[in-house]
This record gives C-alpha cells, sequence and structure tokens, in this order.
C-alpha cells in the first residue's frame, strides 16, 4: 500500500491535466549545472536580464573589473581608455573609504599600465 502526500497528489494531478507539457527545456539537461558554484543560476539570471545595476557596489565593481578589457574595446584612443580605467580605479578607492551596499569585498585596483598594455596588445 502506497501513501501519496498533498505535494505528490498536487503534481500527479497537474500532471494529468497537461500543465506542464510544452514547457521550455523538457526533456532536456539543465543548462550551467557543469558551471561551478551554488551560484550559476543567480549569474545566469542576472545576464540573461541584464541585471547588472542590482548588484550590491563591492560586486559590481568586481565585475566591472573583471571585464575591463571587454569594455575598453570600445575605447578609440588610449587617453579614453587610460580614462575609463582610472575612473574605475577611483570607484574602487572611494569603496575602500565609506560603507557600500552589500558584503565588505576588498578589491585591488587595476594596474593602469599593465592594463593598457593589454588593451594595446588586443588592438593589433
Amino acid at each position: 500500500m502506497t501513501f501519496e502526500n498533498w505535494i505528490d497528489r498536487q503534481i500527479r494531478e497537474a500532471t494529468e491535466r497537461g500543465e506542464f507539457d510544452g514547457l521550455p527545456g523538457a526533456g532536456k539537461p539543465i543548462e550551467g549545472l557543469d558551471r561551478g558554484g551554488d551560484d550559476w543560476w543567480i549569474r545566469r539570471k542576472l545576464e540573461k536580464e541584464d541585471l547588472s545595476g542590482a548588484l550590491p557596489t563591492t560586486l559590481s565593481l568586481r565585475r566591472e573589473k573583471e571585464r575591463i578589457q571587454e569594455l575598453l574595446a570600445d575605447a578609440r584612443t588610449e587617453a579614453e581608455a587610460r580614462e575609463q580605467v582610472e575612473d574605475l580605479n577611483a570607484r574602487i578607492r572611494h569603496s575602500h573609504r565609506r560603507a557600500v551596499q552589500g558584503p565588505p569585498v576588498y578589491i585591488r585596483p587595476l594596474d593602469v599600465e599593465q592594463t593598457l598594455a593589454e588593451w594595446r596588445s588586443r588592438r593589433r
């Protein structure tokens, strides 16, 4: 004799009514399980819906630092690229001096010359 709890019954009845038919990704493996970390689905949601502005300040700065070369790709001159790197560094330093939204995360400023050297090598 089997015992069906309330949740199992709700799922069975919804399945019988066809409420789970035709859902996106039905019958396919869940994407992102091999990306590592437990927060892969959050990162995917932020990326998919362009919610980067919703990140706490420290995490937003960290993400911007990680993507600096991608952000510098639109810079037409070295002066423009330098200005963007120095602006990011100024915002990072400012975050060290004040209480910020979100978890306290220390972010090291970028090495301007090294970042620009990488920017120059990517432009060739």
